[in-house]
């Protein structure tokens, strides 16, 4: 009897140790850090001064995260991301509207035969268009002349992502409002319904990219060119060797729009990425937008064009920390105000890292980032 007690107590903590093998549980984050220069910044008086401040998340948003899996056997596991964005100069978190996990909280299951499914808050399709862009998620990027349109993070999603199937791979995305009295309408400071759907097909050589996503704002309207909106993206990526040469273009239209104002958009962009040394690479695009005919108001931009070109370096100083450095200017027909960043649309008072009208601007930054 004693020696079956024995047996039975070995298998139990043999079968314990198993399952714990079979969970896990990981934190990460990214820490950026450094220093940013902007010329051309308004001061609320129709002047403009030159800034010159600490800032992180520049080379990208500094963020930490839990990401875990558990194993329920057939190849199947069920996965959870929780991840918050913070700001390391002033030590903040979250994003100022009582969310601790900002940029991510979702729950889901994932098979490597069949893909992952997922329910939750997570990043909108829409930053699928970072895989095309030379600068990466730099503050000075694709994302600067679309004014954040292509950053989105949304609520109540629901998101399916394929494996790849002998080069092609599907993600889709379905972002529900929540809200009684009508299915397209969104909760204050939230998207209405959103959704989105890209095809990708990727090779040792090249990867192409199709994708379609639509924004609607809490009234259930696409009713902004730069914040609700439909969006029609292609890009492509060609792989030689330590040069990768990428392009992309973006149609924006806003079919609720006010009368009078400007209702769509067109985003063109082309560049490169070099690695010069295993720890030394330089990258650098041309971004430029023409919005269509329409005046604009405090949120929404009138029709006008600009261009910007930027250029930047990183040098890893080991597998997880890198310096970097980047300058970027952006030319403005006499209409527009966009910035080498990713401000708001319009003429606001909030906005006033945008340049007035008509005027060109000038950044650079420099600083560090580690990844944990």
């Amino acid at each position: 009897m004693k020696k079956a007690v024995q047996i039975g107590v070995a298998a139990m903590s043999l079968a314990a140790l198993q399952a714990h093998a079979q969970s896990s549980v990981t934190l990460y984050g990214v820490a950026d850090a450094g220093f940013d220069y902007l010329s051309q910044v308004q001061t609320g008086t129709g002047t403009t001064a030159s800034r010159f401040r600490a800032e992180s998340s520049d080379w990208g948003a500094s963020r930490f995260g839990l990401l875990g899996r558990e194993d329920i056997g057939g190849g199947y596991g069920i996965i959870f991301n929780l991840e918050s964005g913070t700001n390391l100069m002033s030590g903040t978190a979250g994003d100022g509207n009582g969310r601790l996990f900002s940029r991510k909280a979702l729950v889901g299951v994932q098979n490597d035969q069949f893909g992952k499914f997922t329910m939750g808050r997570n990043l909108f399709i829409a930053n699928d268009q970072w895989d095309f862009d030379p600068m990466l998620q730099q503050a000075y990027s694709s994302t600067a002349l679309v004014r954040s349109r292509n950053v989105p993070i949304t609520s109540n999603n629901i998101e399916y992502q394929s494996p790849s199937w002998a080069g092609f791979s599907v993600h889709a995305q379905y972002t529900l409002g929540n809200q009684a009295g009508g299915f397209n309408l969104g909760a204050p400071n939230e998207v209405g319904r959103s959704d989105g759907i890209q095809v990708t097909y990727a090779n040792s050589l090249f990867m192409l990219r199709g994708m379609y996503d639509e924004i609607r704002d809490a009234n259930g309207k696409m009713s902004n060119v730069f914040v609700s909106s439909r969006e029609f993206f292609a890009g492509a990526n060609l792989y030689l060797s330590s040069l990768e040469l990428q392009a992309a273009y973006t149609h924006l239209n806003a079919p609720d729009t006010p009368a009078g104002l400007a209702s769509n958009a067109d985003h063109y962009w082309a560049g490169a990425k070099y690695r010069v040394t295993p720890a030394l690479s330089v990258d650098g695009a041309v971004y430029y937008v023409h919005v269509g005919s329409g005046a604009g108001d405090a949120t929404h931009d009138p029709s006008g064009h600009a261009t910007m070109i930027a250029l930047g370096t990183t040098y890893n100083l080991s597998k997880r920390t890198l310096l970097y450095a980047t300058v970027a200017h952006v030319y403005n027909a006499s209409g527009s105000n966009f910035s080498v960043a990713n401000n708001n649309p319009g003429s606001n008072n909030d906005n006033l890292d945008n340049p007035l009208p008509g005027r060109s601007q000038t950044g650079a930054y420099l600083g560090v980032n580690h990844s944990f």
